[in-house]
């Protein structure tokens, strides 16, 4: 069967651990993150345009995981634009 042409299957999520860094957020968030890089975007930062941890936790992203109270809304609002067809990549604040 095939997939829909949008899917959460196309995502990742990032799991707050001890690691902690500057180069992440600095709250226990779950941030959403594209399972495939694309060339004209910046590889290292999550759908909330937040810098990927040095060692990022993944996992797969289903629907019980996008009503997580920890999930970045900032990352959902992203989410929710490129599932409505719109080619936002971060928002307008960064």
């Amino acid at each position: 069967m095939p997939r829909p042409a949008w899917s959460l299957h196309a995502y990742q999520l990032i799991v707050p651990d001890e690691q902690l860094d500057l180069f992440a957020c600095r709250e226990a968030r779950v941030h959403l993150v594209a399972r495939q890089l694309e060339l004209q975007g910046f590889a290292d930062r999550t759908l909330c345009g937040g810098l990927l941890p040095a060692l990022p936790v993944m996992s797969a992203v289903d629907k019980t995981s996008l009503r997580d109270k920890r999930l970045c809304q900032a990352c959902k609002s992203v989410l929710e634009a490129q599932r409505r067809g719109e080619r936002s990549i971060w928002p307008e604040a960064l």
